[in-house]
């Protein structure tokens, strides 16, 4: 049974080294997914990870039980892996495209096309996504692919609530644009041949 978010602020105020490992086995999809839409590199990705981990650990132990206690953890841990990456790609060009590992589908019980199917249209919406500018990007993978809040995503992002929904809304816009001119181009290509 996983802890609810205020009972494992009120362990981690309590004993941080106790309870820290639920804190990342509770959060590390979120902070190694973060990490990853910015570093676009499995690897470093999981160094940001680490990272992160290690900067919230450092955290919680120099703060009073009072803030433990107050922190909303996914917006906090978020920001804290978004701050990590930014450093981490400061001096170098981010890739492409997502690692395609972390873009690979293994669904053992669906056929082979199936699969195969999957794993082009996930690898076509990430390379639309990374497409997108910084802003939009980051904001539409938090909301839609790590399920952040609107309110969470603005804590993460240290933006207006507004702001940041707009954001979402114009990287939902031209995200749909880019793919109705990738299908229409697909089109072509087919009717060509």
């Amino acid at each position: 049974m996983q802890t609810q978010p205020s009972e494992l602020c009120e362990r981690l105020a309590t004993d941080v080294d106790e309870a820290f490992p639920e804190l990342v086995g509770a959060h590390q999809d979120l902070v190694f997914g973060v990490a990853l839409r910015v570093v676009h590199d499995a690897t470093s990705a999981q160094d940001v990870a680490q990272d992160a981990f290690v900067r919230a650990y450092r955290a919680l132990k120099r703060y009073p039980p009072e803030r433990v206690r107050e922190l909303r953890l996914r917006p906090w841990l978020a920001r804290i892996a978004l701050n990590a990456a930014r450093n981490e790609v400061r001096d170098r060009k981010p890739l492409a495209e997502l690692d395609d590992e972390a873009t690979t589908l293994t669904d053992a019980a669906a056929g082979p096309v199936y699969i195969a199917e999957r794993n082009d249209d996930r690898r076509m919406w990430a390379r639309l996504l990374t497409q997108l500018p910084d802003r939009y990007r980051l904001a539409v993978a938090l909301r839609y692919v790590d399920d952040l809040s609107y309110p969470e995503l603005a804590q993460t992002l240290g933006r207006p609530l507004g702001s940041v929904k707009s954001d979402v809304h114009r990287g939902t816009a031209l995200l749909r644009a880019a793919y109705d001119a990738e299908q229409r181009a697909a089109g072509a290509r087919e009717a060509a041949s």
